[in-house]
């Protein structure tokens, strides 16, 4: 009975040995996965970095209304003043439209509540 008791306390520890073994080459690859991801995310960083800078380069109002006066044949376009805003008060707002407005023809709908509590007209 002991050399059974002993067989499978060595199992035992063979196996959870042999998991260990697997956690920890498991962890190490989920480890190198999430350093390259790290890295990965802070080129993608400096490159929306890089993109934003030229955004904002290429958004300059200087500029735009250079090319703005270039193109001013073929786009039509006017620089914007003053003149262009209104205040909200003065904006012509569509009206509202009711939804029951546009039923023509109501049905009247009776549920089986008010058959079953009497009411009647």
């Amino acid at each position: 009975m002991r050399s059974i008791m002993f067989l499978l306390t060595g199992l035992v520890v063979i196996g959870l040995a042999f998991w260990a073994y697997r956690e920890n080459y498991r962890t190490q690859e989920v480890a190198r996965e999430i350093r390259t991801l790290q890295l990965e995310i802070a080129e993608t960083r400096g490159a929306l970095a890089i993109l934003n800078a030229e955004w904002a380069y290429l958004n300059r109002p200087d500029r735009l209304r250079n090319l703005a006066e270039l193109n001013f044949d073929s786009l039509g376009l006017l620089p914007m003043n003053g003149g262009h805003f209104v205040q909200v008060d003065q904006v012509a707002w569509p009206a509202p439209v009711s939804v029951f407005a546009q039923i023509e023809n109501p049905v009247e709908v009776r549920g089986i509540l008010d058959d079953a509590q009497g009411v009647s007209e």
